[in-house]
């Protein structure tokens, strides 16, 4: 139960974070905002269970991290009809999501 509740609280998080990221860089159509949500759902969660019972090092959650950051910016390409607005939205989100989370696990681990 611990697990799921810390997979969790992770997307809670990281949804928190992109939301606000995406924010101040001026978006506002609601669609790129429920877009965002149900990337993380999929993304986050995958990619956590995958850490969890499948293997974690550090490698992996780099290349992870990259695959997240392509499949999110083809999903952003898909509302945005503009790939570069898309890649700079995913890279920043999950760049600012990822740096979150390690700032909050070291001061709470």
């Amino acid at each position: 139960m611990d697990v799921l509740r810390s997979m969790l609280l992770a997307l809670t998080l990281t949804i928190a974070v992109e939301m606000g990221v995406l924010w101040l860089l001026g978006e506002r159509q609601g669609k790129v905002f429920r877009a965002s949500v149900a990337m993380n759902i999929l993304t986050n969660l995958s990619l956590n269970f995958y850490l969890v019972f499948v293997a974690f090092s550090v490698l992996v959650v780099l290349v992870g991290e990259m695959l997240v950051v392509l499949v999110e910016a083809l999903w952003y390409q898909h509302y945005l009809n503009c790939w570069e607005q898309a890649s700079l939205y995913s890279l920043l989100c999950n760049a600012i999501s990822f740096l979150t989370g390690l700032l909050l696990m070291m001061l709470f681990y």
